[in-house]
C-alpha cells in the first residue's frame, strides 16, 4: 500500500473512532456522490496484485448498497443525479454508481447484487475494448512483470532496471516503473509495454478478450432495465495526452459508434484514467459540444449545487479495493476525506 492508500486508511480510522461521519455530514456530504467501480469478482489468491485497487468483491459491493439503503440514501440513475443538480428542489442524499471500461465480471459478479438492491448503474464502454483493437495496457505491464524474473527497459529519461523474482520486488518494478511511463507520451508507454509483453508472451488480445465484453453482450445489456450505458472513449487514451484533433475524435466517435452499435442514445461520457494529467479544461469542453449530457472525472469529491454549472467536470469516488471495509465507506459518504484533499474547495475544475 502506497504512502497515499496508507493516509486514507488512517483518515478512514480517524472518522470512524470520532464517528465524524455522522456529526460532520453537513461540512462536506453535498446533493450526492457518484461511486467509481471497475471489476467486481472473488479474491484472488496471487501474491502479486499491483492493480487490486481497481476490484473490490461481490460482498463489498453487497455491503456498501446495504449500508446506502441503511442510511435512508436514494440510488440514482445518472440521469436521475443531473436531473437533481439542476433542479432547484430539495432532495435526499443520491448516490450513484459507474462501472468503467465494460468489463466481463461487472454482468457475472456486480449485476446479481445490483438487482438485489433494485440499484441502477452506469456502465462506460469504450468500443476498442468491445472490438478488441484497444489495450489494457495497465493489465499488460501486470502479466509481463508476473511472468519475468528481470526487466529493463529504456525511457526519455533513462534506463529502468529491476529484478522481479519474488512478490515483493515484482511489486516494487510495477509501481516504479508505472509512474515513470505516466510521464512519458502514450506513445512511449504503449511502445515500451509492447515489448515487455512481447518477451513475455503476453497476447495483448487475448487479454482483452478474456476480461471485456463483446458487442453482442452489449447490445443485450443495453435494452436492460436499470442499466445505462455510456462512452468512454473510442481507445481508452488518456486525452489531455493528445493533440486537440485526437482528444475530439475518441470523444466524438465514442459517441457515435456506440449509438450505431446499441441503437441507443448515448449521454453521458467518463474520461479514461480521469485524473487531471488525463482530462482538464479542454476535454470537458469538448465533451460539452459533443452533446452530453455529463461528463464524469476520477477526481474526488461530492456533487454541490455549484456542479450544475460544470457538469462536464463532474468528480466521482472510487471504490477502491484496497479499502473494502465498512468505516471506509461510511467516510467516502460523509465526504469528509475529499473536504480534506481539496482543501476545503467544493468545485474543483481547473
Amino acid at each position: 500500500m502506497t504512502l497515499r492508500h496508507k493516509a486514507f486508511s488512517a483518515v478512514f480510522k480517524a472518522i470512524a473512532l470520532t464517528r465524524a461521519d455522522r456529526w460532520g455530514r453537513g461540512l462536506a456530504q453535498g446533493a450526492g456522490v457518484i461511486l467509481t467501480l471497475h471489476h467486481v469478482r472473488p479474491v484472488s489468491p496471487a501474491g502479486f496484485q499491483p492493480n487490486r485497487l481497481l476490484e473490490i468483491t461481490p460482498e463489498f459491493l453487497d455491503l456498501t448498497l446495504t449500508l446506502i439503503r441503511a442510511e435512508g440514501y436514494d440510488i440514482v440513475s445518472l440521469d436521475e443525479a443531473v436531473a437533481r443538480l439542476t433542479s432547484n428542489k430539495q432532495s435526499r442524499f443520491f448516490v450513484a454508481l459507474t462501472f468503467d471500461d465494460g468489463y466481463r465480471d461487472n454482468l457475472d459478479h456486480a449485476w446479481p447484487v445490483l438487482a438485489k438492491h433494485e440499484a441502477p448503474w452506469t456502465l462506460f464502454v469504450t468500443p476498442g475494448f468491445a472490438d478488441r483493437s484497444a489495450r489494457l495496457w495497465w493489465l499488460e505491464l501486470e502479466e509481463a512483470i508476473r511472468a519475468l524474473s528481470r526487466i529493463a527497459v529504456e525511457l526519455p529519461d533513462g534506463g529502468f532496471a529491476a529484478r522481479t523474482e519474488t512478490d515483493a520486488e515484482k511489486q516494487h518494478a510495477f509501481t516504479a516503473l508505472y509512474w515513470r511511463l505516466r510521464k512519458q507520451p502514450e506513445a512511449i508507454l504503449l511502445a515500451v509495454i509492447s515489448a515487455l509483453a512481447q518477451q513475455a508472451g503476453i497476447d495483448p488480445v487475448a487479454l482483452v478478450e478474456r476480461e471485456c465484453l463483446p458487442w453482442e453482450t452489449l447490445r443485450a445489456v443495453s435494452g436492460a432495465p436499470g442499466v445505462t450505458i455510456g462512452a468512454h472513449t473510442l481507445t481508452h487514451p488518456m486525452l489531455a495526452k493528445h493533440e486537440a484533433g485526437i482528444a475530439r475524435s475518441e470523444i466524438v466517435e465514442s459517441k457515435a459508434r456506440l449509438e450505431a452499435e446499441l441503437g441507443i442514445p448515448i449521454r453521458h461520457f467518463a474520461y479514461p484514467v480521469g485524473d487531471p494529467g488525463s482530462a482538464g479544461p479542454r476535454e470537458f469542453k469538448m465533451a460539452g459540444k459533443a452533446g452530453f449530457a455529463s461528463a464524469v472525472t476520477t477526481r474526488p469529491g461530492h456533487l454541490f449545487d455549484a456542479h450544475a454549472r460544470h457538469l462536464h467536470a463532474v468528480p466521482r469516488v472510487s471504490l477502491n479495493g484496497l479499502h473494502q471495509s465498512e468505516e471506509a465507506v461510511r467516510a467516502l459518504l460523509s465526504g469528509l476525506p475529499f473536504l480534506l484533499w481539496n482543501r476545503g474547495r467544493r468545485v474543483n475544475v481547473g
